[in-house]
């Protein structure tokens, strides 16, 4: 069981502020007060100081937070998993956009004919969002394509694929020497926490480059919405080729190849570090999710 102060803890982390944090659990100021004063005595340590009139989390702190955020995860989870006992097992994970619209159909289509008592849910949202539920407990776990802290989280590999730059059929390029050739067209991105947006800022940064270096940014959430966008010449886009794979093969989009680039991404299992779930979580990935 969870104790109450840490609970406290977690809220003062989550505002910065004693004032908020006693309104967010409807409890005394005072109270929270005490409680973070009773985990400083408890562990020996100091917890906030004030740099400035900003409060700070201390090192001892952040440690911590680290473990506590795991502890909150495991205790919901333990929660729900009981409540299972009682009724019908849950399963709830997330994945980002790509992998939830062009992976999981086939992976869930394998756990539903192999477990008929179990109720999914799957939230798909951009790798920022995923792991801000799974700290909040409101997911076990995820599948992102994004990049994620490796001292925070513990991962499995799921797969790689491919991430390459494609426009319509009729856009006059084919392939270009040098990636600023595509400059003076519009780009065409997903939002900002996305993996994939993630992964084509990295690649650019690593040339010295930016999105911001082509004529236009349209920044999209939806992957169809890109898709047509890009089929209707708008712009250019980059994604997994896996997402455009039927898109290509009938024509509609084509691959526009840019010397040099030659992106292949990870794509993760990833839940809380050191949670005492993991095994749990290697064996549900080792019998449905991994690829074969």
């Amino acid at each position: 069981m969870l104790d109450f102060r840490i609970d406290t803890f977690l809220a003062v982390c989550k505002f910065m502020n004693f004032t908020k944090a006693s309104l967010y659990l409807n409890i005394t100021q005072p109270a929270v007060s005490s409680h973070i004063r009773y985990l400083e005595n408890y562990y020996n340590i100091t917890l906030f100081y004030y740099l400035g009139k900003k409060m700070q989390l201390t090192n001892e702190a952040k440690i911590l937070l680290e473990y506590a955020t795991t502890l909150k995860h495991d205790d919901i989870f333990l929660k729900k998993r009981f409540q299972d006992m009682k009724m019908k097992q849950t399963l709830v994970f997330g994945a980002t956009l790509t992998v939830g619209e062009y992976m999981m159909p086939n992976v869930i289509d394998h756990f539903l004919s192999t477990e008929n008592n179990v109720m999914i849910k799957m939230k798909v949202a951009n790798t920022k969002k995923l792991l801000s539920y799974m700290n909040e407990g409101k997911i076990d776990f995820a599948l992102v394509e994004g990049y994620f802290n490796k001292m925070e989280y513990d991962y499995l590999y799921y797969c790689q694929e491919l991430f390459v730059c494609v426009g319509s059929k009729e856009f006059g390029i084919d392939a270009v020497d040098d990636m600023s050739e595509l400059f003076k067209y519009n780009l065409i991105i997903r939002e900002e926490g996305s993996g994939s947006r993630e992964i084509i800022e990295q690649y650019l940064s690593d040339q010295n480059l930016s999105i911001n270096d082509f004529n236009n940014l349209i920044e999209i959430s939806n992957i169809n919405t890109i898709k047509q966008l890009v089929s209707n010449n708008h712009g250019i886009t980059f994604i997994y080729r896996v997402a455009v794979e039927k898109e290509l093969e009938i024509g509609l989009l084509k691959e526009i190849k840019i010397a040099g680039l030659s992106i292949k991404h990870d794509i993760n299992f990833v839940w809380r570090k050191n949670s005492v779930f993991a095994d749990y979580y290697r064996q549900l990935f080792n019998q449905y999710f991994e690829v074969e």
